[in-house]
Parts: C-alpha cells; sequence; structure tokens
C-alpha cells in the first residue's frame, strides 16, 4: 500500500517514513523543504535500504498535490505539513491559518477527487486549551487554545469531523501529540531546526555541543515542583510508530477518532536538563527568563486510548530521549549541512 506524507522530511515526518517502510509500506513524500532538507531522503535510505519516492512541492498548491494523486496509486494520507513554533504564532498568526488550514483543505479536497478516505492528523495536545486537568483525555472539552498554532490545529480537526459526518466512507485518525524529541538511535536522523530552537531538546543539545552559549529556561514561577513548565515527553520513534497503527486504523475504520500520543508522564524543564547531562556527561549551562506567550503550567496525556485502539504504547524512557538527541547531535552538529 502507498501511504503519502505530506512534510514528510520533517523532524516526526522523517522518523515516520522510516517506520513505514520498515512496516511494508511504500512511502511517497511531499514536502517544499522549508524547515527541512532533502539529504534527509539518504539517510532514510541508508536505514531503510529504500529510498522513499519524493515530490518537492507545495501542499497548498492543488495542481501538485492531483498531480502526486495522478502519478500514484494512494491508499492513505499522513498529513505533517504545516508551521509549527508556539511563540511565533502568537506573533504572526495569520501566517500559521493560511497555511496551516489551506494545505489540509486542499490535501482533503484531492482526497475527495480520487476516493482517497484514509487520513492521519498531526494534530497536538495544545487543542486542550489550559483550563482542563492533566492528565488530559480524549473526552475532554477542546478550546481555549493559547496560541494561533493550537487553534489551527483544534480548527482542522472540526473539518475532519465535519467531512467524516458527511462522507460514510472517510476516516480520520487525529493524533494529539504531546512533546516529541529523541533522534533515531542510528544517529542519522533527527531534529534540524532552522535558526534558533524553539522546542528545548535541540536548544538543549546545540547548547551542549557548543553552538549555544546557554540554555533559556522560560519561566521559573509556574506552581509545578520547581517552578518550570511540565510536559510529556515522547521518543519521537514512538510517535512514528504510533503513525503506523494509527494508518491501519484508518484504513480499517470510519468516521474521526481523536487519539493522544504520549507517555502518560510528566517532567518538568530542569529534569529534563539533569537527564540530559546525566545521559550525556556534559553540563548544560542555564539562564532562566520570563514565562513566553502561549505556554501552559502542565501537559501531560491519558494514553489509554491509544493502547485500546491502536494497540500502541510509548516504550522509550526519558534517558533514551536524551542519549539519542545527544547521539544525533554529536554526529550532526549542523544538522544536515554538514
Amino acid at each position: 500500500m502507498s501511504i503519502l506524507l505530506t512534510g514528510g522530511a520533517g523532524f516526526i515526518g522523517s522518523h515516520t517514513a522510516v517506520e513505514m517502510i520498515n512496516a511494508g509500506y511504500d512511502v511517497i513524500i511531499a514536502d517544499n523543504l522549508s524547515n527541512s532538507s532533502e539529504k534527509v531522503l539518504d539517510r532514510i535510505e541508508t536505514i531503510t535500504g529504500i529510498r522513499p519516492k519524493f515530490y518537492k512541492v507545495d501542499v497548498a498548491i492543488k495542481g501538485d498535490v492531483r498531480r502526486i494523486f495522478e502519478e500514484n496509486k494512494i491508499d492513505g494520507v499522513i498529513h505533517f505539513a504545516g508551521y509549527k513554533c508556539v511563540p511565533e504564532s502568537t506573533k504572526i498568526p495569520l501566517k500559521y491559518y493560511r497555511n496551516n488550514i489551506d494545505t489540509t483543505l486542499t490535501v482533503l479536497e484531492v482526497m475527495e477527487e480520487k476516493n482517497c478516505n484514509a487520513f492521519v492528523f498531526s494534530s497536538s495536545a495544545t487543542v486542550y486549551g489550559d483550563k482542563n486537568e492533566v492528565p488530559f483525555n480524549e473526552n475532554m472539552p477542546t478550546g481555549g487554545t493559547t496560541n494561533a498554532y493550537g487553534s489551527t490545529k483544534l480548527m482542522i480537526e472540526n473539518i475532519l469531523k465535519d467531512v467524516a459526518a458527511a462522507n460514510n466512507k472517510f476516516s480520520a485518525v487525529l493524533l494529539r501529540y504531546f512533546n516529541p524529541i529523541g533522534a533515531h538511535p542510528s544517529g542519522l536522523i533527527g531534529e534540524a531546526p532552522d535558526g534558533i530552537p524553539n522546542n528545548l531538546m535541540p536548544y538543549i543539545t546545540q547548547t551542549a555541543v557548543g553552538i549555544r552559549e546557554v540554555l533559556n529556561v522560560f519561566g521559573t514561577d509556574y506552581n509545578t515542583p520547581d517552578g518550570t513548565g511540565v510536559r510529556d515527553y515522547i521518543h519521537v520513534v514512538d510517535l512514528a510508530k504510533g503513525h503506523v497503527a494509527a494508518i491501519k486504523y484508518a484504513m480499517e475504520n470510519t468516521g474521526a477518532e481523536a487519539i493522544n500520543l504520549g507517555t502518560g508522564n510528566g517532567s518538568s524543564v530542569l529534569e529534563v536538563v539533569r537527564a540530559f547531562e546525566k545521559a550525556s556527561g556534559v553540563n548544560v549551562p542555564v539562564e532562566f527568563k520570563e514565562r513566553r506567550p502561549g505556554d501552559v503550567e502542565y501537559s501531560y496525556a491519558s494514553v489509554e486510548k491509544a493502547a485500546e485502539l491502536l494497540n500502541w504504547k510509548a516504550e522509550y524512557d526519558l534517558n533514551d530521549m536524551c542519549k539519542h538527541a545527544w547521539n544525533w547531535q554529536k554526529k550532526n552538529p549542523r544538522g544536515y549541512n554538514e
């Protein structure tokens, strides 16, 4: 079966491509490379022995998406394409609304034309907003999002629910990610953000390798054990395997189903820093800053639904995440630009 991965050259997409290939799927990647590198295709081929078919396109452009479907028999889509920086989304929200919603609508319209009905969406725990109590479960109300990034994810979830209600052949799995970190154990693919990282782990690893002088920790006055924000950090390979299970579920069922992908455990920013120092043997200098707009205090998952519906659970622990992230950064100090 052929599965299209939009944004498949990115951090989560590339790891999912590896796990999809390992599971026996034919993978097609569509990516405009705005925040990724074509070199990742070489790395995927080295890991799996198979080079995925690649289209350098913007999936907001319907003609380009239609061409992919006309040149391949696509059985399902995993949709990663979209902007993802929470702080940036609070400053330039129109960029996020235009891109994230446009790309989704275009892909869905072409899928409808081509009678392709299995869709897995890269959603986010941000859809739970800042009013729910942790752990977040899928039956909780969504909304009250604190940033434009989260609002686009919530809007797209609602679009997918409406599409599923209107088309009884359509299936959408709304994967609500928590905080993906780590890298492939081989050290061949990992997180390689452009410019200053906005996520915690690449900032830690870039500081440890000497690219950054100090790790900025945003917010020390949260009502948490050490004052720093608590998140559910999940290994990116575990997350990728969750997508393999989700596309299988989507092809065997109909309707729209929201499912958390996390570990069910929360770790504070400083706990992650200390875990990284222990795993790497490298001291990470820290500088404390004011809270960032859009951040919430606690966020971690209820994971029972993923176990029940997808027969999936996270297997790697925080030490593995730190060890693999450091292995990637040491081998690729400048990401794919080496």
